[in-house]
């Protein structure tokens, strides 16, 4: 009888959570959209390169990379509306 080989789990990329983001200031929320551009254009070379094991990660963080322009276009929405 032949014994199956147990799959291996990846652990799922940290994902930003929208309340997080909320309790940061504008110039904050641009620096944090910054890091995250950088660390995707870093994934995407690791990918071109055959290096990336775990292409979710492109998701995880394309996706953050939205939720912090959305919460920073709000913030800087609001700062307009109070003038």
């Amino acid at each position: 009888m032949a014994t199956r080989k147990k799959k291996e789990t990846v652990a799922p990329a940290k994902v930003t959570k929208a309340a997080t983001l909320r309790t940061k200031d504008v110039a904050a929320l641009q620096t944090e959209v910054k890091e995250l551009q950088k660390a995707h254009f870093g994934l995407r070379m690791q990918k071109a390169t055959q290096q990336l094991s775990n292409t979710s990660t492109l998701r995880v963080t394309r996706r953050d990379i939205a939720r912090a322009k959305t919460i920073l276009a709000q913030k800087q929405q609001e700062t307009q509306a109070a003038k």
